[in-house]
């Protein structure tokens, strides 16, 4: 009988030493649901603190500013501790850090429900909210600086692009849940039609809290091997006079830029989803509204769900409403959870940087299609740069600390840095939204998705490697 061999053992959640890992995988992926879940609530916030504040589009961007500030100022001491802490150490940090941010909505509502009684300016209120955001976020950062890099090892190295797309589909997961929780508690009214909001905001981040806690508890007990990186570029060999810097490696240098530019696109569609589809969408026929009356009829629940997405217009037809809009962006998010299924799909077939490079450039044409304002196919094509959008974050992130052995932990943290850009561009997305309208707004994303589909396909000239699988003997830098 011939002996198995461990490279014969090897496969999509065994290790190179033969370890099976699947476990340890489907557990870390539990927190690409929890982060993901927590960005799809920030996305539909906008509009709300529209609405309640009184802000312009711009203003209102000052949720995702908050909320990728927290990402910004945290990474280097994120990649710094998961260094120190190890996988587990940094994973138990970050949850506790995003049940404090949880519980801090309680008071956060508390402060708001001030303004009517004067004691507390609407500004005040705003920055309460806020520094919740920043403080969730700041915990965030830890699990997406650790638990990015960390899917990538757990399993055969050829696999990574693969198992960090399957890990971020539980992500899109989450935000498909996120707006439906927002429908409900950021834009319900009561029976005389007056806003809600500020009053239940903080329920759905008490149950996160609740949710970390037990998360925590059972990363404490669970085993969370720290699996080394594979070494490709020999940076942890001691060899004298030769530079083993990360910074040396153009592959992972671009890497950051072309995720500053994708969050920055990510951020600015999904943060103006609601905008779009209030204000730009031609009108709505009226047999839509005879067509959810007649869902709804079926089930108490359908219809308490589908009550208020519609509402005649002084012409005499039908708008989205905010809450329709919120709940539309659940179906966006499917589609962005269909692009990532798919595409993990693809990049065990496909090199990953030719996937990149390919679903950017798609979204360059649907963005601009947004942009000249053609109507329902311009709507459609809104829903369509989700699905092409899917596999960006994740698989700049495996192309980027490709081959970098035991500094892919600070490399991550450099990465997950380049999130800022969700903060800097939606406030100029929502600028140009402002002075002009939302579907002009969407050139914004369009000009960050050439940037990304210029690093796809330069990526092979970036890291001298022929794929995402190889990298070709003395092709070191």
């Amino acid at each position: 009988m011939e002996t198995t061999t461990v490279a014969q053992k090897k496969g999509l959640f065994i290790t190179n030493e033969g370890q099976n890992v699947m476990f340890t995988f489907i557990l870390v992926t539990s927190l690409f649901l929890l982060w993901g879940f927590c960005n799809g609530l920030i996305d539909t916030m906008d509009k709300h603190f529209q609405n309640e504040l009184h802000l312009t589009k711009s203003q209102s961007a000052s949720v995702q500013f908050a909320h990728y500030l927290g990402y910004f100022l945290m990474s280097i001491p994120a990649g710094w501790l998961a260094t120190k802490l190890g996988y587990k150490g940094g994973i138990i940090t970050g949850l506790l850090i995003v049940g404090l941010g949880g519980f801090w909505f309680l008071p956060a509502t508390h402060i708001s429900n001030m303004v009517q009684s004067g004691g507390v300016s609407a500004t005040g209120a705003f920055v309460a909210f806020l520094a919740g955001v920043c403080l969730i976020a700041t915990g965030l950062t830890f699990l997406e600086t650790i638990a990015n890099p960390y899917t990538t090892v757990l399993g055969d190295p050829h696999y990574a692009a693969t198992r960090i797309n399957l890990a971020q589909s539980s992500n899109g997961v989450g935000w498909i849940f996120g707006p439906i929780v927002a429908g409900t508690f950021f834009y319900q009214t009561d029976k005389l039609g007056h806003s809600t909001g500020n009053q239940t905001i903080y329920i759905p981040y008490l149950g996160i809290a609740a949710v970390v806690i037990v998360l925590a508890a059972v990363f404490y007990f669970a085993p969370v091997p720290d699996i080394k990186t594979e070494d490709d570029y020999h940076l942890d060999d001691a060899t004298p006079n030769v530079s083993h810097s990360i910074w040396t490696h153009k592959h992972f240098v671009f890497a950051i830029a072309a995720q500053f530019f994708y969050v920055a696109a990510q951020a600015g569609i999904f943060s103006f989803f609601i905008n779009y589809m209030t204000a730009e969408l031609p009108p709505v026929p009226v047999s839509w509204s005879e067509t959810l009356n007649s869902i709804a009829a079926h089930s108490g629940i359908l219809r308490d769900w589908l009550s208020g997405w519609l509402v005649a217009t002084k012409n005499g037809g039908l708008e989205v409403t905010d809450k329709g809009a919120s709940n539309l962006s659940s179906l966006a998010f499917v589609c962005f959870l269909m692009g990532r299924f798919t595409g993990a799909g693809l990049l065990r077939k496909y090199s990953a940087h030719k996937v990149l490079g390919t679903y950017a450039a798609l979204n360059v044409v649907t963005t601009f299609i947004v942009f000249c304002k053609f109507g329902w196919v311009s709507a459609v094509c809104v829903f369509l740069s989700y699905f092409f959008m899917s596999v960006m974050f994740p698989t700049i992130f495996a192309l980027g600390i490709f081959g970098l052995g035991t500094r892919a932990k600070r490399a991550s943290s450099y990465i997950v840095m380049a999130i800022m850009g969700g903060a800097v561009l939606p406030k100029l997305m929502g600028a140009v939204a402002d002075r002009f309208d939302m579907s002009r707004g969407f050139v914004v994303p369009m000009l960050c998705f050439v940037l990304v589909a210029v690093y796809g396909f330069a990526w092979p000239k970036l890291s001298k490697a022929e794929s995402l699988r190889s990298v070709p003997m003395g092709a070191g830098h």
